[in-house]
This record gives C-alpha cells, structure tokens and sequence, in this order.
C-alpha cells in the first residue's frame, strides 16, 4: 500500500482526480453536442436536479467540462437516443450504452424485492400502459383527473405515480422533457435496436461499476464505488473484485490520512495535464463534488449543500457553488440569476484560508463570472457580502465591467 503523507504526492492526486472529471483541460471532450456526448459517456451519469436559482445542474455539469454546450443540446440527446433518463443515486441521465445496467434496479422493483411506491395501483398503471401501446406517448399533465389541477415535479397525484411506478419499473421511458414534464412511452419504442437489453449478472454489473469509477475519478474507494448503492450482492461482488485485481497486481492501494483509494497499477506515474490559471464555478451536484467526504480527504474542502437546511443555521447560503481554481478548492459562492431582469446576484462570496496569489485568483474568477453570465443569460453582476472583507475593493473592481 501506498501511503500519501506529503503535499507533492497529494497534489499529484488531485491532479490525477481533476483530469479523469475533465476538469483541468480546456475542453478534454471537445465542443457543443458532440462534446456533451462524449463527457456523459465518460463520467457514466450526470445529475438530474430541480433548483432553478441558477441553470439546472444537468446542464451545469456539462457547462463545466464543454464549451459551445447550451441546455437545448441534454434534451436534444434525449431524444436522439444518446442517453436515456433514470436511477443512479439520483434521478441522471446515463449514457444508452449503459441501459443493460439499469436492468437489475428495475427488476427489483418489479418483483417486489425493493419498493418504488410501497402499494402501487396495477390496475391504473395497466390502464395507463394499454392507453400508451394504442395512442401514444403520454405526459402526465395531460390525464384528466377530478382533483386540482397541479403540476410540476411533485405533482403526485394517482396516474403520475402510477406513470413513475412504470418507468421505474422499465414498462416506459421518458423520451422527452419539456422542462421538468415528462413524456412518457414504451420503452420497445423509445430505446433504439441496436443496444443491448441483457440483463448482466452480479459479476458483469460489479466489473462495469469499478471499470466505470477508475475511469471518471481516477481512483475510487471502496465505499466510493458504490456510492449509495443499496445492494448488498452487488456490494459483495465489487470488493470481490477489487481483491482479485489487487491479488493479480493490476489495481493497487493508496492511503491519504484514514482513507484507502484504490487505483491502476502506475495510474500515478501517468503524465497528467499541467494547471492552470482558470478558475471554475461547479454545480453542488458536479460528479467531482457529490462525493462529500472524499471531497474533504482529498481537497481539505468541507463542503454541504444548504438549500435544505433552515434558513437561521445556514452558513453559508441557499445555494452555494464550490470554487476551484488550479487544484484547489478556494470558495464558494451563493447566487441567484434573476432571468427577468437578465441580473446575476451574489449574495456571498466565500474565499477558503488558502495560500494563493489573491490577484491571479480574484483575476480568474472575474473571468469565471463574465462566463457563467453568458451561461445565464444575464448580462449584469452584482456582489453584496465578501468574505475575507480585506478582498472586497479588488473584487468590486474586478466585477465592475459587469455591474
């Protein structure tokens, strides 16, 4: 085992991190469509998410690692059968060369080994199923119904639960999105020939998972690969795995304080990309963030989303979005985009007590904001709380183009 007790190393493994998220090249997957296609195939899943106090972070995610990507191109993917909308830890899109691994969470679902809705009503969802087979794709707003009319994502009424029971089932998919309104349809009609719908077994699942973590993370733990993965046959066939690669000398062991990562044999020693001076505003989902703790080991970056804490405890805003700048994660920045008024709000800027270069750093995130405007679609900034205070006059000036 290795054991990583020196800075060098450890910036070293940051650097091996941030390079497998695609995140210190300029634009490691290429650009617009194309780009997106090739960063979700690499990351395996991108985060579906509700907030809109800044753009969803599906899009995010892909803004961050693709130039030229704006939000139509996710749906426009969807539709294309690049990728297909399910269950990770969260709702994500996945890419459709993955959908055989979907198999195994619906199947248990179906057969009742684990529960979507606890009493799902089979005679709705058989109605709603035969509706779809003789008429066609189905939105869930557009069933009548005698109760209010609602809408949105938590409009649970009967036929959108028996609707979402289906899907998670894999009777249907979703082959469009209007915003946050699903269209529903077969899945024999949405999913193209050519995939394959096998389901893997145990061994062949837990391969594609610890191939899949190496791959967008560079290493993983144990934990790690199956982030918030429930089952305990599959969480048995992974360390299995993983003791048979380690035995066969091509995975091995690194230690970073009491944390045991996993990587490739030399995964070190490979030539990584150099940093450099861009400073990057990620999504609280970013597939190199959602992983808190590690996040902490690796970075020394103690990191929570806020949105779901009371509005008195809060330390540091609703929805704060982390800072990284060269390998480091420097801050984190609470802000609203008022898509009315075309107007980007900070509430509050936070900068980690690191030592950096307060110009080269305060210089890149001028640089980050005037991008992530345009992400926006705003076309002014403004700052009101600033932490440390000592910044706040080199930062109002480094904003002022934007005011």
């Amino acid at each position: 085992m290795i054991k990583v007790n020196n800075s060098k190393d450890l910036a070293r493994l940051r650097r091996l991190c941030l390079s497998a998220q695609g995140l210190l090249q300029s634009q490691p997957f290429g650009q617009g469509l194309a780009g997106a296609r090739k960063a979700i195939n690499h990351l395996g899943y991108v985060q579906i998410d509700t907030i809109s106090v800044v753009e969803r972070a599906h899009h995010h995610v892909l803004h961050s690692r693709v130039p030229k990507f704006n939000p139509a191109m996710t749906n426009q993917m969807l539709v294309n059968g690049d990728i297909f909308e399910y269950w990770t830890h969260a709702a994500a899109f996945i890419p459709i060369s993955d959908f055989r691994f979907s198999l195994p969470y619906k199947h248990a679902i179906k057969s009742g080994q684990t529960h979507w809705y606890k009493t799902p009503n089979r005679k709705l969802m058989a109605e709603l199923l035969a509706r779809i087979r003789s008429e066609g794709p189905l939105r869930s707003r557009d069933i009548e119904t005698n109760r209010p009319k609602n809408s949105g994502w938590w409009d649970l009424k009967p036929a959108k639960k028996a609707l979402e029971q289906l899907y998670m089932e894999g009777d249907l998919m979703v082959s469009n999105r209007e915003g946050f309104q699903k269209t529903y349809d077969l899945t024999e009609k949405v999913l193209p020939s050519h995939i394959n719908s096998k389901m893997p077994d145990t061994e062949e699942f837990a391969a594609h998972i610890v191939d899949q973590q190496l791959r967008c993370h560079g290493f993983a733990s144990l934990k790690g690969m199956t982030y918030q993965r429930r089952n305990s046959g599959l969480r048995k066939a992974v360390k299995a795995l993983v003791n048979d690669r380690l035995a066969q000398g091509t995975l091995e062991q690194i230690q970073v304080g009491g944390d045991v990562f996993l990587m490739e044999a030399d995964a070190l020693e490979r030539r990584l990309p150099r940093l450099n001076n861009r400073l990057l505003i990620l999504s609280p989902f970013d597939n190199a963030v959602i992983q808190r703790e590690r996040l902490k080991t690796l970075f020394e970056f103690d990191y929570q989303i806020e949105c779901y804490v009371p509005a008195a405890k809060r330390q540091y805003g609703y929805f704060s979005l982390p800072l990284l700048y060269q390998d480091q994660f420097v801050g984190r920045m609470d802000c609203k985009a008022h898509r009315k008024s075309r107007h980007l709000e900070i509430k509050a800027l936070y900068f980690e007590p690191h030592h950096f270069d307060e110009s080269a750093v305060i210089a890149a995130f001028a640089d980050a904001v005037t991008i992530f405007c345009r992400f926006q679609e705003c076309d002014s900034v403004s700052l009101t709380k600033i932490h440390p205070k000592s910044l706040t006059r080199q930062l109002h000036h480094a904003l002022k183009p934007l005011a």
